[in-house]
C-alpha cells in the first residue's frame, strides 16, 4: 500500500470515528506527538459517536465458535501446557552475573512480560481465521484496526490492577508502536514515517477513548456495534451496516465484549506474565 493509499485511509478513519473533538485535538497535540504515554493522552481525548446513515456494505455469513455463546472464562493457560513462556531460572555465577545486569529488576521483568503479551496480541490478530470468522478483507487497514482492538482490551484489563498494570501497560504500548512502525514500513511507506506514526497514534487513541465509551454503563445499546462498524469494517466513514454486514457486525462485538470479561475473570499472573490465550478463532457453527 503506498503512501497516498493510506494518506486517505487515515483520514476515512478519523472522519468516521471522530473521537475526539476539535478543540481536544489541538490541546493534545502535544501529548501525541512529544509523548507515548496512554494513559496521558487517552484522559485527554473525548469521543464523540454520532448517529451514521445506513450504507450497503455486504458479506457473507459470519461463522463462530460455539466457545464464543459459552459463558465468559479465564484465557488463562494451564500450568502444564506447552504454550505458556516461563521466566529463565538461572543459577549460579550465571544467575550471579545477570543480577549485577539487572536481568531480576522489576522493569526487566515487566518488558519480558510486555513482550509475551504483544505476542498473544499479534499471533491472535495475524491468524488467517480472524479474517475468515468476521469475513473482513486482510488489509493493512484492518489488521491495524484489529491491533488497536486487542490493544485495548489488554490495556484496559491492566488497568484493573491499577498503577502496577498501567507502567506494565506503558511498556505494552511502546512494543506495540515498534512494531507498527515495521508494518507500517512493510506497507510502502517509506518517507515520512514519523508522520504517518503521528496520524495512526491519533488513531490509537481516540478508538480506545470510544471503545471505552462504547462499555460504559451509561452507553448507547447499540453504541459498540457503530464504533467497530467505524472503525474496523467501514471505508467511508458515513455509513452502518445493511442487513449483510450487520452479522458481522454484531458477532465482533459479542467477540469483543466476551473476550473482555475473560480477561477480567483472567488471573493477574497469568496477565502480567502474558501465560494467556484468545479465545480460538476456528468456524464450527453458524451465528444465529
Amino acid at each position: 500500500m503506498g503512501s497516498n493509499m493510506l494518506k486517505k485511509w487515515s483520514r476515512l478513519v478519523l472522519d468516521a470515528s471522530r473521537p475526539l473533538t476539535q478543540m481536544k485535538m489541538e490541546q493534545s497535540s502535544k501529548v501525541f506527538g512529544a509523548h507515548k504515554s496512554y494513559s496521558k493522552a487517552a484522559a485527554a481525548a473525548q469521543p464523540v459517536v454520532d448517529s451514521p446513515t445506513k450504507g450497503t456494505w455486504s458479506k457473507p455469513e459470519v461463522k463462530l465458535t460455539a466457545t464464543f455463546w459459552s459463558k465468559p472464562r479465564s484465557l488463562a493457560l494451564a500450568h502444564d501446557s506447552p504454550l505458556r513462556i516461563e521466566e529463565p531460572n538461572y543459577e549460579g555465577i550465571q544467575r550471579f552475573m545477570l543480577k549485577l545486569l539487572f536481568f531480576y529488576s522489576k522493569q526487566s521483568k515487566s518488558i519480558r512480560g510486555a513482550n509475551v503479551i504483544y505476542k498473544r496480541i499479534s499471533a491472535q490478530v495475524d491468524r488467517p481465521a480472524i479474517y475468515d470468522v468476521f469475513q473482513l478483507e486482510k488489509t493493512f487497514k484492518t489488521t491495524f484496526s484489529l491491533l488497536v482492538l486487542h490493544m485495548w482490551l489488554c490495556l484496559r484489563r491492566l488497568k484493573e490492577e491499577g498503577k502496577e498494570g498501567v507502567e506494565l501497560g506503558q511498556y505494552l504500548y511502546e512494543i506495540y508502536n515498534h512494531d507498527l512502525e515495521l508494518r507500517v514500513s512493510k506497507a510502502g511507506v517509506n518517507l515520512l514515517l514519523s508522520k504517518w506514526m503521528k496520524e495512526l497514534e491519533k488513531i490509537f487513541y481516540g478508538n480506545i477513548v470510544a471503545y471505552d465509551e462504547a462499555l460504559a454503563p451509561n452507553a448507547k445499546k447499540d453504541q459498540l456495534q457503530i464504533v467497530l462498524w467505524r472503525n474496523v469494517f467501514c471505508d467511508d466513514g458515513n455509513e452502518i451496516p445493511n442487513d449483510g454486514a450487520a452479522e458481522a457486525v454484531k458477532a465482533l462485538s459479542r467477540y469483543t465484549r466476551r473476550e473482555s470479561a475473560c480477561l477480567s475473570l483472567t488471573g493477574k499472573e497469568a496477565v502480567f506474565s502474558g501465560n494467556f490465550m484468545f479465545t480460538s478463532m476456528v468456524p464450527e457453527c453458524k451465528a444465529t
